[in-house]
């Protein structure tokens, strides 16, 4: 059986120039050992559908249930965005935002099985590594296959246990005449995180950059860079070992080279830098559908509000607005931080200077009603960068799933939990001054340095979908939501129920 597409283009991740090489080999989940895993490009193929799961968290070929299932799985939970008007149309994202969902939620059930279908993939690829011949994989080439297969089986398990406080190690392939092995319990969190830093530590052995044909494929960066998070979030948990989980963290961000921070911040987000300097991880989109390719999206659409053309889904919140705002006019360019303006459209001079800012105009001639114009912040992160872009049906804009500045404040945090807020401080003020246009941080002390690496945290990182796990971290998430006037959370949701999916497939779960 031939297929063209494995839920996205098997190229998507792998250079879309080595498109032709890889769009009408046999899929490997319908092929015999035999006839699939003999030769690098097999192996690669079956890597692409393991990458693929990152994309599309449900089986279908729509442009917009990645947004659908991502965003509000991973951030409607953050006290630093609202829901946008026809949001509310949706019950089971409503559930997300009010933390009022059931194990039945089809958003975070269809994220929970795309991960572990990504899984499976990884592990289908650990296991038949072996069978393919030495004549068409040589040992070097079969080591880098096996460390990438090992980062995205510990990439998805981690995204996992940042949502679920219990989740299945499954570190195996399983075929269909094995069904009962799917039948197994969850794991401890200190089992998980055990597993998933072993993967990922095997993972550091992958290349530190490819060419121009393979952008995309995780690094050597990317693996050092989750570890070091998983440290990180390790430390924040277990007590007794903190001051050892947060030595391996900053071993492993230290030994994230080759990177540095971009000056243009917008251009991180809005199709125009992709696969920059800064970027460690990134999901990869194009516009092209050639030989029916998908690896597009309606992102756009969906993160854009009402007046930008968008389906008004997602907004800054008030909370994020004011942290924005909280040091004032300081920055050098003698306005609030320079990151507000490149993360958010809002009602000030800057957007209505009649320098057409706001995709040609200003911003009170697209948030006008009957002459009268408002305010309505919405987000420019994520959005084109042109107009022609905005009017465009479909996106092709990357999304960064780790970049430099991100591991920058990680170690921030790491340092200054081990009583070394000084070589913290650098690293915070760097990312102010290259990002924020802010001068240095005031304070000195361990207390002022936390409280600063929150701040950044908050303003660097919206809708890049990191402040739940960060607020969880610090132990801050109830606080948080209760200053941002968001009700129905309480302690017991600090994570997602098993899906009743998992529990219907797997009794032993429960």
């Amino acid at each position: 059986m031939k297929r063209i597409i494995y839920i996205l283009s098997l190229c998507f991740t792998l250079g879309l120039s080595s498109c032709n090489d890889y769009l009408t080999v046999n899929s490997p989940d319908q092929l015999t050992s035999a006839s699939f895993w003999r030769s690098k490009q097999d192996v690669e193929s079956a890597l692409a559908s393991a990458y693929s799961q990152m994309y599309m968290m449900q089986y279908s070929d729509d442009e917009w249930s990645f947004s659908e299932v991502k965003w509000p799985v991973e951030g409607y939970r953050g006290d630093d965005v609202n829901m946008g008007n026809d949001a509310m149309n949706y019950p089971n994202w409503v559930d997300l935002y009010n933390f009022t969902y059931t194990n039945g939620n089809s958003q975070f059930s269809m994220y929970w099985s795309g991960c572990y279908r990504g899984i499976s993939y990884a592990n289908q690829i650990i296991a038949k590594l072996d069978e393919v011949p030495e004549a068409t994989l040589n040992a070097t080439d079969r080591a880098h296959l096996l460390a990438e297969a090992k980062f995205l089986r510990g990439y998805y398990h981690m995204m996992l246990l940042l949502n679920w406080e219990n989740i299945v190690i499954r570190d195996s392939y399983i075929t269909s005449g094995e069904a009962s092995a799917l039948d197994k319990a969850l794991a401890t969190r200190p089992e998980a995180w055990d597993f998933i830093i072993k993967d990922l530590t095997d993972a550091t052995t992958l290349p530190q950059s490819y060419d121009a044909d393979n952008v995309g494929r995780a690094t050597s960066g990317a693996a050092y860079a989750y570890l070091g998070w998983a440290y990180l979030t390790r430390a924040s948990e277990e007590s007794a070992q903190k001051t050892q989980y947060l030595t391996s963290a900053v071993d492993a961000f230290n030994k994230v080279t080759g990177y540095t921070l971009e000056k243009n911040f917008a251009g991180l987000f809005n199709g125009s830098m992709k696969n920059n300097k800064e970027s460690i991880f990134e999901m990869q989109f194009s516009l092209s559908d050639a030989n029916g390719a998908l690896y597009r999206t309606q992102l756009h659409r969906w993160t854009g509000c009402a007046e930008l053309m968008g389906w008004d889904e997602i907004l800054p919140s008030n909370a994020l607005m004011k942290a924005f705002m909280e040091e004032g006019q300081t920055a050098t360019t003698g306005l609030y931080d320079s990151r507000l303006y490149q993360s958010v459209f809002y009602q000030c001079d800057y957007f209505n200077d009649g320098t057409g800012k706001v995709y040609g105009k200003n911003y009170d001639d697209w948030f006008n009603t009957d002459g009268k114009a408002y305010n309505r912040p919405a987000f420019r992160k994520l959005m084109p960068a042109t107009i022609e872009g905005l009017e465009l049906d479909e996106s092709d804009i990357n999304i960064p799933l780790m970049r430099y500045a991100n591991v920058m404040l990680m170690k921030a945090e790491a340092l200054n939990g081990l009583g070394r807020p000084t070589d913290a401080i650098p690293l915070i003020n760097q990312v102010r001054s290259v990002h924020g246009d802010m001068p240095a941080m005031k304070g000195t002390d361990a207390t002022a340095v936390q409280s600063q690496i929150e701040h950044e945290r908050m303003i660097e990182f919206p809708l890049e979908n990191l402040r739940w796990y960060d607020l969880r971290r610090w132990g801050k998430t109830d606080a948080a939501l209760k200053a941002a006037r968001r009700t129905g959370f309480d302690n017991s949701k600090l994570f997602y129920p098993t899906p009743q999916t998992e529990l219907n497939a797997n009794p032993l779960a429960k």
